[in-house]
């Protein structure tokens, strides 16, 4: 289980660390392939704290840099740039990150209740006005399920 109950926001041309958009905290529990990763990020940084020793800032953060501070926006931004072009969505957006979680969710069959949460979205009606383009797919693809069963049982 992960607790998001704050963020680190930039501002002018300090950080700070403030509540989460939505004003209160959140649990959210990832797939275990994400824990997998996050383990392997977490190893990597003790063996950056080894290196840096007394230089070392235990920010607490998972994300940091070779001597445990944040991670500058543009450093953050640069590579996820540099990574979309890679793979040749050059115009994604770092937000978009969040999108393609929320509708791959949606897809894969998690209630909206459980996406609601885990975006932190104050009401289920908000989350379904956003992704509503999702739901309709879905209803497509229902549809569609629907006539290929019923094909099959009247064996046409």
């Amino acid at each position: 289980m992960i607790t998001i109950d704050k963020q680190l926001q930039q501002r002018k041309n300090e950080y700070v660390f403030c509540t989460p958009k939505s004003g209160k905290s959140r649990t959210i529990s990832p797939a275990p392939m994400v824990m997998s990763y996050l383990k392997v990020q977490r190893g990597s940084q003790i063996e950056q704290r080894l290196r840096a020793d007394p230089l070392w800032e235990d920010s607490g953060l998972v994300f940091t840099d070779e001597l445990g501070h944040h991670l500058a926006v543009s450093t953050v931004f640069g590579n996820f740039k540099r990574i979309a072009k890679a793979i040749g969505t050059p115009e994604a957006r770092f937000h978009d990150i969040r999108h393609t979680y929320a509708v791959n969710a949606i897809r894969a069959g998690d209630d909206i209740k459980t996406v609601q949460e885990t975006l932190g979205h104050f009401s289920t009606a908000f989350t379904l006005d956003v992704y509503a383009h999702v739901t309709d797919e879905m209803k497509k693809d229902s549809a569609a399920k629907m006539e290929v069963f019923m094909k099959n049982v009247l064996k046409l």
